[in-house]
């Protein structure tokens, strides 16, 4: 009736959002399992809070769910049959089935409704669009009824559910009585103007409505226009009955929707006889009781869905609210409080085992910091996993007993106000009640005999199955009878009613039995389904706390350059040993004393990092009493074991400030005494890259290591120049790329250090690894190779080298002819020189005949497998045309294109072999369809059945061109492509069209190189071709486009990246495997997030044509889980507004995603203490600083708002996100505001300024008032709900 309802307002249904379940790295992550109400809830796909509250109606309608498994193999088929062809399988009821089974006997806290949302024919957006529940009602019984048909169960619906009204209309002047029947599924009630439901039916069933007046009513017996009463009335009543209120209403005067929020009353029991006609039916079959609501809760627009229920057949385990709970356990602790010295821990008593804690500290006070690390060091869990679902965060259950816990300190430390409660003396908490953790198996009777005596006395005696559920998506708690009320008006209200006649009983074996009338085929997939579960949850366990640990012994290394390296060339320093993360780091030391039973004297560990420079030790663990998980030792940490002084008699700087950089050395090398090739030499000296021969002039590299604290005078010592050296570091300026195509790509610019620098360190200069830096004496000027402008040193190619080699291949000789010798000439060539000149000058010096009539000469490359290149554009000079100089052009018989056209190989039918294929020479600005048609004329073919394919990767035919309207410029079809003429009509369109992107690094202007030279610990290399736009978001500019794709929905991730490498802009790539490829999802041209997991098909992943993607390359493998997070982590300057270069961190947030977790995380990765940082998000579009704060700072706020996860508000953090990190035991400046930021804002205050001033002027050169508007929200188009069902009559 409403369509698509609910749209807006996400801060209404958020339980919507974070109801949908946490998933470990990898998908390993068992399910949580049901909670102390031992109901299981649904996951929320996005949008199916209305499905799930209709479902969960729907199961707690016993009837129905016993109809339902009633019907079996035989009538319904078997979901294994389903792809088969011809098979009969009514796929709705298996998948409802199943799922109620999972439901009703399945360990975990919520089911997924996947699998039935797959049978009603949703695609995957459909999980994300919000419907109306009453809609949904009708359409699912209608599914339903349809699916069923020739079954036993075709009328069990109608049964249920189904009534029948009488409409009459009674002539007044003659009594004639004209009476119409009426089918009804829900009774729809009235709530605008009316004040409680019995007053609605009573509008509807008892007052008449009179015809009169002008408006009379023609009897059929009279034949004329008289006088009428109409009324209505419940004829026959079925055994459940649904209420519909009208909450949404229009207003036609306003033209909009909105929701009635008044008052509106209705009873848990209610007596239909009034409103039916007379009987002599007994009073019991007109009365019904209330047993579930579903509630909405937002406006017209946007909201949630929920819903109470009453457990009938006694399933779940109700216990007193949250809030009675905290009461009785506050008085029970000021009667019971004891002095303890050492308290016996009860683990499953938070207030016990926090008193505790503190009792057992010196000073009676914790830093609030560290109370959560060290509740985990004495039971080995954390908070947020055994006690935060069922008491919240803690700093609200400390806020909560203000009672025994205090404050202290400004906030900082926590302190017992009376001593410790005594857990023996008080009676069990219902978190400790013994509950069945098996649901398939029927509660133990005697459970409620453990319940706490205040929650026997804590309200009247209900009556058998009166317990009462709030089922929210995957939470489920338990409320009272009387919290119904609390929805009879408001934002948050009552919106559908389920009744059921009071006559309907439960027999005994039904109740606290999940398993009662399921059939044995779904109790078995139920019981494999816990085992699997609770297998995953065993190794999970195991898994989840045991950490590899690498250790490197000092007397297998020595500290050379700044770090410490392996002595010999095998490294025998490492070893790897598994570890408890929750034993101490005296158990750690002990454990690898046992080990090293050589070892002598004093054993410091050291956390270490394996860089490209070698071995760098920060800090040392000196608390033998803390666990490892407090000091920040994860999976695959580096240990470094030695005295703490000294390693082979050097002495070891420690520290991130002393974090070593491994840079490239270039000198001069100017001798000429060696003998050098006459192409590959002089390129390789001329460009200065890898691989040099020192016998030639040229620059000559070396791999140097240097301490990060070392001052760039100490550098210039180390390497043993002189102080009139000059040092230079490589000019990263945009004229670079045209000065080395101009003259051959010889010439590069490096920029002198002043010598103020040379007080400075490597860090303050940000250098970093793989960086080049140049020593240059000041006699090395003299040479012609070295010049300087200003602060500006330019090294340019030997004059000896700009030449081009062009060769003569003659064609074979026939049978009695002379076979002519190759020949070849250098030809004198600058880059402003044009081709055609370079080819007349080889003509003339060659002597070659004159070609035959019509037939001219071209000049083209030849590749390392001696595969002729396309011709050039002899119309374009050297540098234009992209040719190098020092390398070899060959002079075949041939047309060259022109600067506007293609130069294109094609073949028919197949990929063609070496040398098999033909050419064509056409126009970039011909479309697919006229390019076609020229290579059909050449090949002399005719027809229209022909389309044209691109080769992919493989070199095998690939993806068709779809649009044959489209110019090959904008297809951007490249020189010297080849394309298939393949004969048949285009494939159908079902494919998607991704738009592919290459991400851009805005460090530099030039094009990152293609090389490929993985190692472990440098940051992601990002491939683009030629200059890069200006830099939008951290340290990534605007994507480039590289192209499109056309793949199918059921391709996965892995295929996908497989089809990108075909593009043309991405085909010199060399990428071993496609996991060391990142490919983003582009919203509006800025990087969202990264698509993961390479066997997940696009649909799942929720991609649609005319998506953008953003590839990036990266140097080693990647493989995220689905809740891990890329941040670019910046750490502050001590004293100073900026901060050190951007590194790439992966944060690992599936089992904690809380500041702490992050701060620990951040701690390992640069070898600090946790409590020592202080974190901040850089908000990039307001250009100001989120500072991420703890518990303690939180919990001062308003009390209802909760510490949340980072990933949920206020901080949203997310791929690409930048982190700032202030190091306190350094840096007293707590800002994180930098010069560039104030910037940024002023311009932006500036910016909003003239928008205003620009409205302003608008609105005055309007007439008379001009109404204030806001900016209106946009709302996806409204879509109707369907439900796809077979044909099985």
């Amino acid at each position: 009736m409403f369509g698509n309802l609910f749209e807006e307002d996400e801060e209404e249904g958020s339980p919507s959002t974070s109801s949908r379940g946490t998933v470990a790295k990898g998908g390993d992550e068992p399910p949580p399992p049901r909670g102390r109400s031992n109901l299981c809830g649904i996951k929320n796909q996005g949008g199916t809070c209305y499905l799930n509250s209709l479902l969960q109606t729907l199961l707690f309608t016993p009837e129905f769910r016993e109809e339902l498994f009633s019907l079996g193999p035989a009538e319904l088929g078997c979901l294994e049959d389903k792809d088969k062809a011809g098979a009969k399988v009514r796929v709705i009821p298996l998948e409802l089935q199943k799922l109620f089974a999972s439901l009703l006997l399945v360990d975990q806290q919520s089911a997924s409704t996947a699998n039935l949302t797959d049978s009603f024919g949703w695609n995957s957006s459909e999980g994300t669009n919000q419907h109306d529940v009453q809609e949904l009602n009708k359409i699912l019984f209608s599914a339903l009824e349809h699916s069923l048909v020739g079954t036993t169960g075709s009328t069990f619906i109608h049964q249920l559910y189904h009534g029948t009204i009488v409409n009459s209309i009674v002539c007044k002047e003659c009594g004639n009585i004209s009476q119409r029947q009426e089918d009804f599924l829900d009774l729809t009630a009235c709530v605008c103007g009316v004040s409680s439901l019995e007053e609605a039916l009573w509008n509807m069933f008892v007052e008449e409505e009179m015809f009169e007046g002008s408006n009379l009513y023609r009897c059929a017996q009279c034949d004329r226009l008289v006088t009428a009463a109409k009324s209505a009335k419940l004829q026959k009543l079925p055994p459940f009955m649904t209420m519909s209120l009208l909450r949404f209403s229009f207003d036609f005067a306003k033209c909009e929707r909105y929701k009635e929020t008044g008052r509106y009353k209705f009873p848990l029991t209610i007596d239909l006889r009034p409103f039916c006609e007379e009987t002599d039916a007994e009073d019991s079959d007109y009365s019904y009781e209330l047993f579930s609501v579903i509630i909405h809760k937002g406006g017209c627009y946007g909201g949630h869905y929920h819903v109470y229920i009453r457990d009938i057949d006694q399933l779940g385990q109700w216990e007193p609210p949250e809030e009675e709970c905290k009461a009785k356990t506050q008085n029970n602790v000021k009667e019971e409080v004891k002095e303890m010295h050492e308290p016996k821990l009860e683990e499953d008593d938070p207030l016990s085992v926090i008193a505790a804690v503190i009792a057992q500290e010196p000073s009676k006070t914790v830093l609030s910091d560290q109370l959560g690390q060290k509740l985990m060091d004495r039971i080995g869990s954390s908070w947020s996993k055994k006690f935060r679902k069922h008491y919240g965060p803690i700093g609200k259950f400390l806020q909560s007993h203000n009672d025994v816990f205090m404050l202290v300190s400004n906030g900082t430390r926590v302190a017992l106000k009376t001593n410790p409660p005594n857990p023996a003396t008080r009676p069990p908490g219902p978190e400790r009640q013994t509950t069945n953790s098996d649901p398939s198996t029927p509660s133990d009777p005697t459970a409620a005999e453990q319940q706490p005596e205040l929650d026997q006395k804590s309200g009247p005696e209900q009556k058998q199955g009166s317990h009462w559920f709030d089922l929210n998506d995957s939470t489920v708690t338990s409320i009272r009878e009387s919290d119904i009320e609390k929805q009879f008006q408001g934002k948050e209200s009552a919106y559908m009613l389920f009744y059921r006649k009071t006559q309907l009983h439960r027999p005994s074996e039904a109740l606290n039995n999940p398993q009662y009338k399921i059939p044995l085929d779904l109790i078995q997939m139920a019981k494999e389904e816990n085992i699997r579960i609770q297998k995953m949850r065993e190794e999970f366990d195991a898994t989840n706390n045991t950490v590899e640990l690498r250790l490197h012994l000092a007397p297998s290394y020595r500290l050379s350059h700044g770090a410490l390296q392996p002595i010999g060339n095998e490294q025998t320093g490492s070893s790897a040993l598994s570890f408890d993360r929750r034993k101490t780091v005296g158990d750690l030391r002990l454990a690898i004393y046992q080990k090293q039973e050589l070892w002598e004297g004093d054993m410091a560990l050291t956390v270490a990092r394996s860089l490209p420079a070698g071995l760098h030790l920060y800090n040392t663990l000196t608390d033998d009493g803390v666990s490892l998980y407090r000091a920040g030792i994860c999976t695959n940490s580096d240990l470094f074991v030695w005295n703490g002084r000294e390693v082979c008699g050097a002495t070891v700087p420690t520290g991130a400030e002393w974090e070593p950089v491994l840079l490239n050395v270039v000198r001069p090398n100017l001798r000429e005494d060696g003998d050098r090739d006459e192409v590959g030499g002089g390129s390789e000296c001329e460009e200065g890259r890898g691989g040099f021969e020192n016998g030639g002039p040229g620059l000559k590299r070396e791999a140097r290591g240097f301490a990060g604290a070392a001052t760039l005078g100490e550098v210039r010592e180390e390497l043993g120049e002189p102080e009139e050296c000059l040092l230079c570091q490589e000019h990263k300026g945009g004229k670079r790329a045209e000065q080395g195509a101009g003259e051959g790509g010889g010439a590069s610019g490096w920029r002198v250090f002043p010598p103020d620098d040379m007080q400075r360190t490597l860090k303050e200069l940000s250098l970093k690894d793989g960086d080049a830096l140049l020593v240059l004496e000041p006699q090395s000027l003299d040479s012609s190779m070295f010049a300087l402008n200003g602060d500006v040193v330019t090294v340019t190619t030997p004059s000896d080298c700009r030449w081009l080699q062009v060769e003569f291949v003659p064609q074979k000789a026939g049978e009695g002819e002379e076979e002519e010798e190759m020949r070849k000439i250098k030809v004198p060539a600058t880059g402003n020189m044009l081709l055609c000149e370079v080819k007349q000058r080889a003509l003339e010096e060659l002597q070659l005949p004159p070609p035959p009539a019509g037939a001219r000469y071209c000049l083209r490359h030849v590749d390392c497998t001696g595969k002729l290149l396309p011709p050039v554009c002899e119309e374009l000079s050297v540098r234009d045309a992209g040719v190098r100089l020092m390398t070899t052009l060959t002079l075949c018989p041939g047309n060259a294109p022109k600067a506007s056209q293609l130069f294109l190989h094609f073949s028919v039918g197949t990929a063609p072999s070496a040398g098999m294929e033909m050419d064509i020479i056409v126009e970039k600005t011909c479309t697919v369809k006229e390019c076609l048609k020229e290579m059909l004329d050449a090949v002399r073919l005719d027809g229209t059945c022909w389309h044209l394919r691109r080769l992919d990767w493989c070199e095998d035919v690939g993806e068709p061109i779809m649009d044959e309207d489209a110019s090959l410029s904008e297809l951007k079809i490249n020189n010297g492509e080849t394309l298939i003429v393949t004969e048949g009509q285009l494939p159908p369109k079902g494919f998607l069209k991704l738009s592919v992107w290459l991400c851009l690094d805005a460090t530099t202007d030039s094009a990152v190189s293609m090389d490929f030279n993985p190692t472990d610990d440098d940051p992601a290399e990002v491939v683009t071709v030629g200059d890069s736009p200006p830099p939008a978001v951290g340290n990534t500019a605007e994507p480039r486009s590289a192209g499109r794709v056309e793949i199918s929905d059921q391709a996965t991730l892995e295929d996908l990246k497989t089809q990108m490498l075909t593009l043309p802009a991405l085909q010199g790539v060399c990428v071993p495997t496609t996991a060391f490829m990142r490919v983003w999802q582009l919203e509006g041209r800025r990087l969202t997030r990264i698509l993961r997991g390479p066997q997940l098909t696009l649909k799942k992943l929720k991609l649609s044509s005319g998506t953008g993607l953003c590839v990036q390359r990266l140097l080693k493998e990647e493989e995220l889980g689905s809740k891990d997070v890329i941040l670019n982590v910046k750490m502050g300057v001590p004293g100073e507004r900026h901060f050190y270069p951007p590194e790439e961190l992966v944060w690992d947030a599936a089992r904690d995603s809380s500041p702490r977790s992050l701060r620990s995380c951040l701690a390992s990765h640069y070898g600090l203490s946790p409590d020592s940082l202080l974190l901040a998000k850089h908000q990039s579009d307001k250009h100001t600083w989120e500072e991420i704060s703890n518990w303690s700072q939180q919990v001062s706020k308003k009390k209802r708002r909760k510490a949340e996860s980072l990933l949920g508000p206020p901080f949203h953090l997310k791929d690409g996100d930048t982190v700032g990190i202030k190091n306190l035991l350094i840096d007293n400046n707590r800002s994180f505001l930098t010069l560039e930021d104030e910037q940024s804002q002023l311009r932006l205050r500036e910016q909003a300024e003239q928008c205003r001033k620009g409205a302003q002027a608008t609105g005055s050169e309007g007439v008379g008032p001009q109404k204030k508007t806001g900016p209106t929200k946009s709302r996806k188009p409204e879509v109707a709900l369907s439900i796809n069902v077979g044909v099985f009559r």
